[in-house]
C-alpha cells in the first residue's frame, strides 16, 4: 500500500475506535499512524488494546494539528491520507487517490467528496469543491484547489514535509491555508477528486465556541502572513462583516491581535501567481455558509 492514514485524536475514545475498525476493514490495508493529543478518557489505552495494527504515539500534551506532523515523521510510503477520529475513507478511495498522486508529480493534495452519516448526504462544503473558481493546468484530475480539508484529503508526505507540515502557531483551525499556500508556493497544485469519498459522523465531543474563535484566528494570522496588503485587508474585512458579533469573536480578535509581532516579523508574500489563485476565493468565501464561522 502506498498510503499511510494519520488521525489525531483527544478524548473522543468511541468515535476513534469505531473509525479505526472502519480503516481496518479497508481492502487496503493500509498503515494506520494514531497521534493521541494526551486525551484524560483512557483513549491510547483503548487503541493499543483494542487496535494493536495501529501505531500509536503518545503526545505528552494537546499538539493540535501539529501531532499530524509527528506522525508524518514515521511515514514510510509516498503517501499520507489524514482522517479525523469521526471520518473514514471509503473502500477504494486510498487506492484511487494514490494512483492520482502517482501519475501527477505536482499534485500534492487530493480532496475527497464528504459524506455526512447517517443518510450518505453531501456535506455543504462539497458543492463548493466541486465548483471551485481556482484555475489550474489540464493535468489536473478534478477542479483545482486554493486549500484542502485535513480529515478528507491524501498528500504526497514529502511535499508536506518540505513544506514544513502545520504550524505550531495555528494549533487547530482552519490550519490547511497555511500550509497550502507554501504547497502552492513551492509548485504543487491542490485538486478535488469526486470518485475519492470520505464518510464523516460528526462528533457530539467537541466545543464549537473554541472552534470558532481559533478559526477567526487563523483566518487572519494565515491571511496577513501570506497575502500582499490589499488583499488581506480585503479578505479581513469581508469576515468581519460575516461573523457574529459576540464574546467569543471578540476573544478570537484579541487573540490574533496579540499575534500582530510574530506575524509581521514572520510574513513574506506568496508569488504573484499564487495569489491569483487565492484571489479567486475571496468572493465565494464571502457568500460561503459551509465556511462561515459561527457557534
Amino acid at each position: 500500500m502506498h498510503c499511510t492514514v494519520v488521525v489525531i485524536t483527544r478524548d473522543r475514545r468511541a468515535s476513534l475506535l469505531r473509525t479505526l475498525s472502519r480503516l481496518a476493514a479497508l481492502p487496503e490495508r493500509p498503515p494506520v499512524i494514531v497521534v493521541d493529543n494526551a486525551s484524560g478518557d483512557g483513549t491510547a489505552e483503548a487503541v493499543a488494546a483494542e487496535h494493536p495494527e495501529a501505531t500509536l504515539i503518545r503526545a505528552d500534551r494537546n499538539l493540535g494539528a501539529v501531532g499530524r506532523n509527528l506522525a508524518v515523521d514515521h511515514v514510510r510510503t509516498p503517501y499520507v491520507a489524514f482522517c479525523d477520529d469521526d471520518t473514514w475513507w471509503a473502500p477504494g478511495s486510498l487506492a484511487r487517490a494514490a494512483a492520482l498522486l502517482d501519475a501527477r508529480p505536482r499534485l500534492a493534495a487530493v480532496t475527497g467528496r464528504i459524506l455526512v452519516e447517517p443518510g450518505g448526504r453531501e456535506d455543504p462544503i462539497v458543492p463548493e469543491l466541486r465548483d471551485s473558481p481556482v484555475p489550474g493546468p489540464e493535468w489536473l484530475p478534478g477542479p483545482a484547489l486554493g486549500s484542502f480539508l485535513a480529515g478528507a484529503s491524501a498528500l504526497r508526505a514529502d511535499a508536506f514535509r518540505e513544506a514544513g507540515g502545520f504550524s505550531s502557531r495555528l494549533w487547530l483551525g482552519g490550519e490547511e491555508e497555511l500550509l497550502a499556500a507554501d504547497l502552492m508556493t513551492l509548485g504543487y497544485h491542490l485538486c478535488y477528486a469526486a470518485d475519492v469519498v470520505v464518510h464523516h459522523e460528526p462528533s457530539g465531543v467537541r466545543d464549537p465556541h473554541l472552534r470558532r474563535r481559533d478559526g477567526i484566528r487563523n483566518t487572519l494570522w494565515t491571511t496577513w502572513l501570506r497575502r500582499p496588503l490589499p488583499a488581506a485587508a480585503r479578505r479581513t474585512g469581508g469576515l468581519l462583516n460575516g461573523v457574529p458579533r459576540d464574546r467569543h469573536t471578540a476573544a478570537a480578535l484579541a487573540r490574533a491581535a496579540a499575534g500582530i509581532p510574530w506575524v509581521l516579523r514572520e510574513r513574506h508574500r506568496v508569488p504573484a501567481h499564487v495569489e491569483a489563485r487565492l484571489r479567486t476565493l475571496d468572493a465565494p468565501q464571502r457568500r460561503s455558509r459551509a465556511r462561515r464561522y459561527v457557534s
